[in-house]
């Protein structure tokens, strides 16, 4: 009980630094998560809590949706999402979770030198980033930065961003969360976390949204990227001893 505890209020501030930060809570869950449970039960847990933490989103920020955004970023996203949810299937967890570490140290690094960078605002750019961040989020758990950088070049504000970026993953949550479940990665024992992951999921988007504009994102920012590189780096020594054990 006590770790299960421990586990939703990891849960409750990984949600809160997503919709801040807005990288999106999985990259923060998912390397978290796992030093309570299983690779297979974090993408389940993850896939759940992202679904009702979106349909949250979207009701906080119902009236900010960009449609022509979510049109050529959700297509493709939920269309490559299921192809990398299929992989990991089928390819030995070790090797996914050492590619979600070696993302996130490439993110975390990427984004400290570069601060400002954003891709490009185009169509091609839209499509293409949006089918990335799909198959990572299927195949590793957390996609949805490598989408962030390329949003940003729409100047969106703090509200259609965030609008936007949860209607399309909506989407893709839904779609990997039903493979990861028709294969098995949550067990009865885990669905006693289900009712706790839904009121986090709205509690940590409202507290969020209330936290948005009363913060310093250039300060926060740093400290998530910092946090995020540190995660990355002990997942992939974890893993590389692994392969020597």
């Amino acid at each position: 009980m006590a770790a299960a505890v421990f586990f939703l209020l990891a849960a409750l501030i990984c949600e809160i630094m997503g919709t801040i930060g807005g990288f999106g809570s999985s990259v923060f869950f998912v390397p978290v998560a796992q030093f309570f449970y299983p690779f297979q039960v974090v993408l389940g847990l993850t896939g759940l809590l992202h679904v009702f933490s979106n349909i949250s989103k979207l009701y906080l920020f119902r009236q900010h949706v960009n449609y022509k955004l979510l049109f050529y970023y959700g297509i493709p996203s939920v269309g490559f999402v299921v192809l990398g949810a299929y992989l990991n299937t089928f390819v030995e967890l070790k090797w996914a979770q050492l590619t979600l570490g070696i993302f996130l140290v490439c993110f975390s690094l990427f984004m400290l030198w570069f601060p400002s960078f954003v891709l490009p605002a185009s169509k091609t750019n839209a499509v293409v980033s949006g089918a990335s961040a799909g198959f990572i989020a299927g195949f590793n758990g957390t996609g949805g930065a490598i989408r962030g950088m390329s949003m940003a070049a729409f100047g969106l504000s703090k509200n259609v961003f965030v609008a936007t970026s949860a209607a399309i993953d909506f989407g893709v949550d839904l779609s990997r969360s039903a493979i990861y479940l028709d294969h098995g990665y949550l067990k009865k024992e885990h669905l006693y976390l289900i009712p706790g992951l839904i009121i986090i999921s709205f509690v940590g988007s409202w507290m969020g949204k209330r936290m948005l504009n009363k913060i310093d994102e250039v300060w926060f920012k740093k400290i998530v990227l910092t946090l995020i590189l540190v995660i990355g780096v002990l997942i992939i020594y974890k893993e590389t001893l692994s392969f020597y054990s």
